[in-house]
């Protein structure tokens, strides 16, 4: 392979028109839709059937969105984490075909996100993150969803500068012996077909647990009819034995494993191998004595085998750099920990522990078809995470409560490479055998009021978190500026960002909205430059940004069977150090939606629409995607309905983008030409074109 060429980084685009008049639009459309939002009187009676989630879901409390992923929602139930995380005001994808994107939150990427499922991180292998943390989770397999947004929890290890995101599963309890079995099964245009079955038995004493699910979707096409590279077929199956000899003890052991291939439309290699497994252990104590309230501890062990070529599903391209058959094969295994207690006096609580993590990362290639496994892997890379935390609540006043959380973390790296680059330009690694060691301080505080006279909350937080780089950062670039490579180079990212946010919850009218503002010192940078046939190189430095944003939310509930929805997102940074703004920002988005509910069904409309975003660093991103130049504002409207047949069984059926806009997003990566697009252009990424789909949920 050639020295530039990384395994799953992105190709050339060509910058998509801009239309400027698409933000007015947007903005009309928000105030048109909020004007009548000031009316209320009596509420009316909630309707019997939980409809379709159109727009968003409204904040349990101040920054922290809990949500069911079983929910039916539009667009399409999602194939993978990230999928399922963009329906949320905040977030964004990077698209690399029809599944397994990579999750944005608020312009945020990465570690800066952190992201657990079931208790454990599970680290994907790529050095182009082809195999985001999110590509092995299956959402619906998860019974919640908690997103924190902002640096303003550090119970879950290393804090996330953009936020926390925690894939739960919630025990089983039986009062007598039983079992419960729910499904769904989904169709879909272009082959989609996904199905999905929970079923637990058990009794007092304990329970067993199953989950599988399968889903696989063919290439879709555009708006335009061009067919995108796309496919993905998926599997995972878990399995969770428990013991509950009362009600407030829980332990609980669990045991996974999934695969699946998928088509990239923007890489030079496809995901041919997604290989999960996991283990863990986790056990809780509760109401221990008067002031003790719960302990908790896990133990857990994931695994990811990442195998990316250009052959099993595509055909070499017969020139350039990827001319021949090839194949790279990485893996991680991560093995963690995590112990925490609970205590309570009268307007106190404390919750006060440590956490730990090790991983693993090693690495093998070869040219030709399957030749790849009969190469010895070669580590790379090994890290190590140790932290202590505690997180204090005083409710000083029935309506005030002050938050208060600080952690200690000690992480260190080791660099196990001998040499870097490849076949002509590999030379020895000047970094080899070294270990790289930094203690990094985080912490929040957080005041919270209710308003008197009225059902509304008002917060503020101010949160300062430290962050390691990353694998992606540290091995993935082939260098940094005066420094001997990327390793030697990047320092740790510091972030220190002020939250502010109202939550109303009225008769009638619900409504929200959570604003930031923060700098970055040392925020971590790509640089990509272009070496003609040999491809594009990256470098990595730190910068000092600044950032703002947020995300605004309504709804309002008519009558007793119509209710209207909105939310707005933005996201804004800039690069202080070059003057300009910080890449991959997504664009100002506004969701717009109606719905109808009367006793056994409902139907929703859902009007997506997105600036053009101008704000733009041509040849700068991260480790996945770069700016190539401004992106062309759109609107999207789709259609849904849901139907109770029996307390057993439901049917929704929806229909995105119903009128088959073509589009694409601001963030997805480049085309690959040849894959169904005009051969003599490469181009975005094009989201899908109509698409119908239908699911039925079924539950004993």
């Amino acid at each position: 392979m050639s020295a530039s060429f990384v395994p799953g980084r992105p190709l050339a685009a060509r910058p998509r028109p801009a239309h400027p008049a698409t933000a007015r639009l947007l903005v009309a459309a928000c105030g048109g839709l909020m004007a009548p939002l000031a009316l209320a009187d009596s509420a009316p009676a909630p309707a019997e059937l939980d409809a379709t989630v159109i727009t968003a879901v409204a904040p349990s409390s101040p920054l922290t969105v809990v949500t069911d992923p079983k929910v039916p929602r539009q667009p399409v139930p999602a194939s993978d984490g990230a999928d399922y995380l963009k329906t949320i005001p905040g977030f964004a994808a990077i698209r690399n075909g029809g599944s397994n994107g990579d999750p944005v939150l608020r312009g945020m990427f990465g570690s800066r996100i952190n992201l657990l499922a079931n208790g454990g991180q599970m680290l994907g292998a790529c050095p182009g993150r082809m195999d985001a943390p999110t590509s092995y989770i299956a959402p619906e397999n998860y019974d919640k969803l908690t997103v924190i947004k902002g640096p303003q929890s550090v119970l879950w290890g290393p804090m996330g500068s953009a936020g926390t995101v925690l894939f739960e599963r919630d025990p089983e309890r039986f009062g007598a012996l039983g079992s419960r079995v729910d499904g769904t099964l989904l169709a879909g245009t272009d082959g989609r077909l996904d199905k999905r079955l929970d079923a637990a038995v058990g009794g007092p004493l304990g329970y067993l647990r199953g989950l599988a699910n399968t889903s696989r979707a063919d290439d879709y096409h555009d708006g335009d009819g061009h067919r995108v590279p796309s496919r993905w077929d998926k599997w995972n199956g878990d399995l969770a034995l428990g013991w509950t000899p009362d009600e407030d003890t829980w332990v609980e052991l669990s045991g996974g494993r999934g695969d699946g291939e998928a088509r990239y439309a923007g890489r030079g290699m496809d995901g041919a191998r997604f290989l999960r497994e996991s283990l863990a252990l986790r056990a809780e104590r509760s109401r221990l004595s008067e002031t003790l309230e719960k302990v908790e501890a896990q133990l857990y062990y994931n695994y990811a085998d990442h195998v990316m070529d250009n052959y099993s599903l595509r055909r070499p391209s017969g020139s350039g750099m990827m001319a021949g058959p090839m194949a790279a094969n990485v893996d991680r295994r991560t093995l963690g920990g995590r112990l925490a207690a609970t205590w309570r006096w009268d307007d106190l609580q404390l919750v006060a522990g440590a956490d730990g993590q090790a991983n693993e990362h090693r690495q093998r290639s070869a040219m030709g078809e399957g030749t790849y496994d009969r190469v010895p892997y070669d580590k790379d890379a090994d890290f190590h995470t140790y932290g202590a935390f505690g997180e204090l609540t005083w409710y000083a006043a029935d309506d005030q409560r002050l938050i208060g959380g600080a952690r200690l973390d000690r992480a260190e790296v080791r660099d196990h490479r001998s040499r870097i680059g490849s076949g002509m330009m590999s030379q020895p690694n000047p970094t080899a055998g070294e270990t790289r060691r930094d203690t990094l301080p985080g912490g929040f505080l957080r005041y919270e009021r209710d308003l008197a006279g009225m059902p509304a909350t008002v917060y503020a937080g101010l949160g300062h978190t430290e962050r390691f780089p990353d694998y992606w950062e540290l091995f993935s670039p082939e260098g940094s500026p005066g420094a001997v490579n990327a390793f030697d180079g990047v320092k740790p990212e510091k972030t220190t960002q002020l939250d502010i946010g109202l939550q109303y919850q009225g008769e009638r009218l619900e409504s929200w909205a959570s604003l930031y503002a923060g700098v970055v010192r040392d925020f971590i940078l790509f640089d990509y430059s272009e070496r003609g046939a040999m491809g594009p190189s990256s470098l990595a430095r730190n910068v000092d940004a600044r950032i703002a944003g947020g995300e605004l939310g309504a709804a309002y509930r008519w009558s007793a069977h119509w209710k209207s929805e909105a939310s707005l997102a933005y996201a804004w940074g800039e690069n202080r150090a070059d003057g300009e703004a910080l890449p991959q920002m997504p664009p100002l988005e506004a969701r717009l939606g109606l719905s109808y509910e009367r006793d056994a069904w409902s139907a929703g409309a859902l009007w997506r629409v997105v600036a053009a975003q101008h704000r733009v660093a041509d040849g700068k991103g991260n480790v996945v995607g770069q700016d190539f130049g401004d992106s062309a504002g759109f609107g999207v409207f789709s259609l849904n309905g849901t139907y109770r047949v029996s307390r057993n069984l439901t049917v929704s059926v929806g229909v995105d983008n119903l009128f088959g806009k073509d589009y694409a997003e601001h963030l997805n990566l480049a085309g690959d030409a040849g894959f169904g697009y005009p051969a003599e252009v490469a181009r975005a990424i094009d989201e899908p074109g109509r698409t119908l789909w239908t699911r039925v949920d079924f539950h004993f």
